[in-house]
Parts: structure tokens; C-alpha cells; sequence
């Protein structure tokens, strides 16, 4: 979900009475209904969502993708990258025709993904799913801030991290020339972040979020043609990668496939409901193509030498791939406040419903420089890009993208006979999501507390978690 202007929907619990009108209740607390991709009034035309589709999914995940590959093998990544972007495009169609159902059925408007997966639960034909509808939208709500606050302190590393091969600074620790370092550039940029997540209105970001995207299709450009001057031995590559590795592989993939936040938002604003699906089969189509390209020619060309992001490995002795880490991260940069805007949306009104009126302006901004500097501790906690994109794509990413939608689809339609084919369908994506979560988070956290651990005993056990999880989750199931 990159380089947006997102305003998310309504926050409020489920059921909330529509008698509360909003000419009653203060403008300053009124919640965002939906986000501003055009005019609301006249909505937006078919190139339009297709352009938000591909800036929704092409961001600093794909830059991490080459690194991906290496972690499942060139002919198992890019097939497996492959794989996932086509269940990854069935959930966001399967989240939209719930959406759709929900809404003819309830006569109500256009939902977003929490109104989407609360209102399913509280019109389910079973009890246990209506008395936790309310729980159901807190917990997308708090999926949506931990994926955002995890992009923006992958963002902290990424511009640290560039912005050092640009501009290097004195070793401040030679037996660990990064320790400090990185930390440094890190606390450079945020007072600016700080200043920068203060402009509340993103529309006043317009012009600078049109720069951002122009820098880094430009920063792309450059990589491929790079990239492209020399493939490199295949045969000096593994065709495959231990099954330990497999999950570094699937919260970096994740992390660049979630856009799933984007597709009701942009579905509802379209002048043409109607032709989102072949918008999104197109979009998401052009960016699968992409992230397959980029990574395996970015792997094969830097080998396993590949850092965390692609733009790290770009030699220092020649002007325009100082200039690519200049302009992505220029674009990182913008895109910092846009992504934070969701977390703000969710946080901050609840609490200032609480306070005087007098006290909510200076509350907010307080508010939006604490959790600035929560990202920035987070960023400081774990300074390497590709633990902190794993992370983040294992913990919150698999759950918004692989995980709820098929149970919210499973929950939608539990007023009539399933399909066989559906529920085995829908059960496997959520167990395949599932296992993904756990056996990603396990293998960064274990990389995380114990780096000086030896990889190959990280790896083994992960492999052992996930046979077991597997198993586990087979029986459950009855699969023999």
C-alpha cells in the first residue's frame, strides 16, 4: 500500500445509529469515511483506479524482492512470487464481492475492510461470529496500524541505509562501523518526519506525491537497465533454497503484494463500479510481471551478494545510481506521511473525543510525534531492511492479505450451503496465511534476538516449525 492518499472509513462500532446526525456532532471528530483517491462527487474513471492500483502496490517492497528469490531459489522464487500474486488478487476480489453482498443485502453504502469484516460477523448466521463482530473490527483496525507503522519504520531504515552510501560519515565504532552509524542518519531524518506527518491534510501533499512517484519510476527505470547489462552464471545459483529459508521468502513477498487496504476504497470512488475487476486483474496483472522480472533479474545478476534493498547494491563509482538512491528515497520519504495517515485516522480521534476542545489540536500533535518516534525505536530496535520488511510482511501483511479475507468470505455466506470446493479453497489459503505468520515471525524474531546464532540451526528450525504447523493444521482438517 504505497504512495497513497488514504482516508480510511468510519472507525465506530458496529450498528451505529444513523439518527447521530453529523450536523450534531463536533467537525473536528467527524470520521473519514472513505479515502480521497478523486473527486468524491464525480468519482474516478477507469485509467485513474488502474494508476492508484499500480501506485497502491509498487513501492519499497519491490525493491526487496531480489533478495526474496534468493531465500527460495531462482526457479522456486519468481514460480512461488507467481503463485502468491494470483491468490493474493483472489482475496481482493473475494473481499469485494463480500463487500458487494453485504451491502445489497443491508441496503447500506459502500463498506470499507473493517465495515466489510464486522458486518459480516454481526449478520452471521451463528452467535459465536455476531456477539464478536465488534472485536472483528478492532482487530482489522489494529492489523491496519501495525502494517502501516511497519512500513514506516521500514521507511527509517531504507532512507538511513540509502542515504549513507550517498552521503558517509565518519565511523563513529570501527569493530562495528554500522552499529552507530545507521542511527545517526536514522536520527537526522526524524525531526523532518516529524514536521513532515504535521500537515494533516493530504491533499496539500498532491504535488509532492506526484514527484514521488515520477522519482521512483524513474529510480526503476534505471535499476532494470542495470540491471539487464549482465544476467550473470545461472548455473552458480540454487535452483531451490533450503525449506528453513522459505519463510524470509514469504514476508518479503507479502510485504510487497499488500494492497489489499486499497481495492474497496478505490472500487467505492469509481464512476463505474462495474469495471474494478477488470482494473484490478490489469493493475495487479502489470505489477505481478513486474515483481517477477525485477527480482529474478536482480538476483541474478547480483547473486546471493543482494542486500535488502536492490539499491544497495548499486556501485558507488558512477552518478546515476547515486542519483536512483537519491530519487527512491526522496519518494520514500513523501511516502512516510501517506502511510502514516491510516495509523493517525485509527489512533488519534478516539482520544481526542476524550479531551476538551481547547486541548485536541496540541493533543494530536503531540500525538503524531509520538508515534513518529514509535516508529523511529522500532527502526532503531531492528536496523537491517530485510528483518524489518520480513517482520512486517509476516505479522501483519499474511493476516490482512492471505488470512481474513477468505474466513470474512467463509463468514458472509454461511447463510447458505457451501460449496465444497469453496470452504477447501477458503481454508487453505487462510492455513496457507497462517502458517506463513508463524513460521516467518519465528525465523526474524530468531534472527533478530540471536544474529550470532548459526543460520543453519535457525533454518532447521524453522523447517521443523513448519512441518509441524502443517501437520497440525491437516489433521485438524482431516487431510491424511
Amino acid at each position: 500500500m504505497e504512495v497513497m492518499t488514504p482516508l480510511i472509513e468510519n472507525p465506530g462500532g458496529v450498528g451505529q445509529e444513523e439518527e447521530n446526525s453529523e450536523e450534531d456532532q463536533d467537525p473536528e471528530l467527524l470520521p473519514v469515511r472513505h479515502y480521497e483517491l478523486g473527486n468524491s462527487h464525480q468519482g474516478i474513471t477507469f485509467t485513474q483506479a488502474l494508476i492508484h492500483l499500480l501506485k497502491g502496490n509498487i513501492g519499497t517492497g519491490l525493491l526487496g524482492l531480489p533478495l526474496a528469490v534468493r531465500n527460495a531459489g531462482v526457479i522456486v522464487g519468481p514460480l512461488c512470487l507467481v503463485l502468491m500474486g494470483v491468490v493474493c488478487v483472489h482475496c481482493m476480489h473475494i473481499l469485494v464481492n463480500c463487500s458487494h453482498h453485504l451491502c445489497e443485502r443491508l441496503k447500506r453504502p459502500p463498506l470499507g475492510y473493517s465495515d466489510t469484516v464486522a458486518f459480516s460477523m454481526e449478520h452471521s448466521s451463528y452467535q459465536c461470529f455476531r456477539k464478536s463482530a465488534r472485536f472483528g473490527r478492532h482487530l482489522v483496525n489494529f492489523f491496519l496500524v501495525l502494517t502501516q507503522l511497519g512500513f514506516c519504520s521500514a521507511y527509517f531504515v531504507f532512507l538511513a541505509e540509502n542515504i549513507k552510501q550517498v552521503v558517509p560519515l565518519p565511523t563513529m565504532v570501527p569493530s562495528e562501523p554500522w552499529a552507530l552509524d545507521l542511527r545517526l542518519y536514522m536520527l537526522f531524518f526524524l525531526p523532518f518526519l516529524i514536521l513532515l506527518v504535521f500537515m494533516k491534510d493530504l491533499k496539500n501533499m498532491a504535488v509532492l506525491s506526484l514527484l514521488a512517484n515520477v522519482c521512483m519510476a524513474v529510480s526503476v527505470i534505471i535499476i532494470f537497465q542495470y540491471i539487464t547489462t549482465d544476467f550473470g552464471d545461472l548455473h552458480r545459483l540454487p535452483l531451490t533454497s533450503p525449506l528453513g529459508k522459505f519463510p524470509f521468502f514469504f514476508g518479503t513477498a507479502i510485504f510487497a503484494f499488500e494492497g489489499i487496504g486499497v481495492v474497496l476504497p478505490l472500487e467505492n470512488q469509481m464512476k463505474e463500479p462495474k469495471r474494478f475487476p477488470t482494473a484490478l486483474n490489469i493493475g495487479m496483472g502489470i505489477t505481478i510481471v513486474l515483481y517477477v522480472v525485477l527480482a529474478t533479474l536482480g538476483y541474478l545478476h547480483f547473486g546471493d551478494d543482494i542486500k535488502g534493498s536492490i539499491t544497495l547494491n548499486l556501485p558507488h563509482n558512477a552518478w546515476t545510481n547515486q542519483m536512483v538512491k537519491i530519487l527512491y528515497s526522496f519518494g520514500v520519504f513523501v511516502s512516510f506521511a501517506i502511510q502514516f495517515f491510516v495509523p493517525a485516522e485509527i489512533m488519534i480521534p478516539p482520544v481526542q473525543a476524550r479531551l476538551r476542545k481547547s486541548w485536541r489540536a496540541p493533543c494530536e500533535m503531540i500525538l503524531r510525534g509520538l508515534l513518529v518516534c514509535l516508529t523511529f525505536s522500532f527502526a532503531v530496535l531492528i536496523p537491517r531492511l530485510d528483518l524489518v520488511i520480513s517482520l512486517v510482511g509476516a505479522v501483519s501483511s499474511s493476516a490482512l492479505a492471505l488470512v481474513f479475507p477468505p474466513l470474512v468470505e467463509l463468514i458472509t455466506f454461511s447463510d447458505r450451503p457451501l460449496k465444497p470446493a469453496m470452504l477447501v479453497k477458503d481454508l487453505v489459503i487462510a492455513v496457507v496465511g497462517f502458517i506463513g505468520f508463524l513460521a516467518g515471525t519465528y525465523v526474524t524474531l530468531a534472527e533478530i534476538v540471536s544474529p550470532e546464532e548459526p543460520p543453519e540451526v535457525i533454518r532447521e528450525a524453522a523447517q521443523n516449525l513448519t512441518v509441524a504447523a502443517a501437520t497440525a493444521v491437516a489433521g485438524a482438517l482431516g487431510i491424511s
